[in-house]
Formats: C-alpha cells, sequence, structure tokens
C-alpha cells in the first residue's frame, strides 16, 4: 500500500465537522470507529474516551490545511511537524494479501497500529500520510473547499493545481451561485442604465421645452 494512501485518513477525520453548520459527526464511539474503515483491527480498540481525543486531533489537522490554504507553508509544515513528534509511527514491511504473477508477495511499506489506544494509532497515520502527501506534491495541494460555508478539507492531485472544491457538488453549487451572482449585477446595470436614459430624455425634454 502507498503511504500516500494514508493522507486519506487525515481528510476523513477533518471532514467529520462542519465548523461553519455547527455541525458534528464525531459524537460517538461508534463515529469513531467508521473512520477506520470495517476492515480495521484498531478500531476495535476504540473507546468513548477517544471520542475527545479524536475532537483533539482533529482541530489540528485542520490547522494544517487552513494554514495550508492561508498560504502560510511553514507555519502548515510546523503544525504537522508536532503531531508526527508527538504521534511517532511504526513502519514496518507487509507483503500480505498482495502477490505479484508468480505468487510472490508485493513487499510494500505499512504503518503499523499504535498499541497504545485507538487515538494514538489514527493520528500517527493520519499525520505520516498527510506528511507524505506534502512532501511529494507540495504544501499549496492542501486545500479547504471554497464553496463557502463548506470548508471540507482535500487533497488536490490536479495536474494544474487548479482544484478549489471538495467534490463536483459543491463546485456546480459555486459555480450556480457565481452565474446568479452575475445575471443579477447585469439586470442591476442594465436597470441603472436605463434610468439614467429616463434621467438625461426628461432633462433633455424640459430644456426644449
Amino acid at each position: 500500500m502507498e503511504l500516500a494512501y494514508y493522507s486519506d485518513y487525515a481528510v476523513r477525520l477533518v471532514n467529520t465537522e462542519e465548523p461553519a453548520r455547527n455541525k458534528d459527526g464525531l459524537t460517538s464511539v461508534e463515529a469513531v470507529r467508521e473512520l477506520f474503515g470495517p476492515s480495521s483491527q484498531a478500531a476495535r480498540r476504540a473507546t468513548d474516551a477517544d471520542v475527545t481525543r479524536f475532537r483533539s486531533v482533529r482541530a489540528r489537522l485542520r490547522a494544517v490545511f487552513d494554514a495550508a490554504d492561508s498560504g502560510d507553508q511553514t507555519h502548515a509544515v510546523d503544525l504537522l511537524n508536532s503531531l508526527l513528534l508527538e504521534f511517532p509511527v511504526s513502519p514496518q514491511i507487509s507483503g500480505h494479501d498482495h502477490l505479484d504473477d508468480e505468487g510472490r508477495p508485493r513487499w510494500h511499506m505499512h504503518l503499523a497500529d499504535h498499541p497504545s489506544n485507538a487515538t494514538a494509532g489514527y493520528a500517527a497515520i493520519a499525520a505520516m500520510g498527510l506528511a507524505f502527501h506534502l512532501t511529494e506534491f507540495g504544501v499549496d495541494r492542501l486545500g479547504l473547499c471554497q464553496a463557502a460555508p463548506c470548508r471540507n478539507a482535500y487533497l488536490d492531485t490536479s495536474t494544474n493545481r487548479s482544484r478549489r472544491y471538495c467534490s463536483d457538488r459543491c463546485a456546480t453549487r459555486a459555480n450556480v451561485a457565481a452565474y446568479r451572482a452575475r445575471k443579477r449585477l447585469e439586470t442591476e446595470r442594465s436597470e441603472s442604465t436605463g434610468r439614467s436614459a429616463e434621467t438625461a430624455q426628461a432633462t433633455a425634454e424640459r430644456t426644449d421645452g
């Protein structure tokens, strides 16, 4: 498994909250376990105490995206480094369930689950995955959705670094809103021009009279 894959852990956790809408999907141990996926052994270690701990890690990961989105690359890296120091990973070489055409294991790097608690394990994997993505593609590839009030986190994998939205749905919604705003402006300008023309004509008529 490619280590950059683990960056999705960070995105999933950050997007359990929608601050602008006052929505929080991380309210139970079941919600914590869902973040790991159905096949993860680490999810079984999650307890009610992990809900609060996960929220704390979530806030710190969002701060990384906030800094990157605002263009403060150094601050984004500093914030991520603090997570890496606090939640170290346990890298292992793995080949399970991945065989080549000749039946030999396809060896790859794997980030082992942290043994202490569910939060530490998830945070270590999320931070390291995000670090690999950041160093491979650049800090500016970490973004927050520009379709207000969404602000979901996303990883820009476009070829021209042009992504601005977390999903096609938000992109469509933003484009529709921009179109309507342009139409309103055109209408207002047209009405203003019409009123100005009427005023000018009325003035001319009074002058002629």
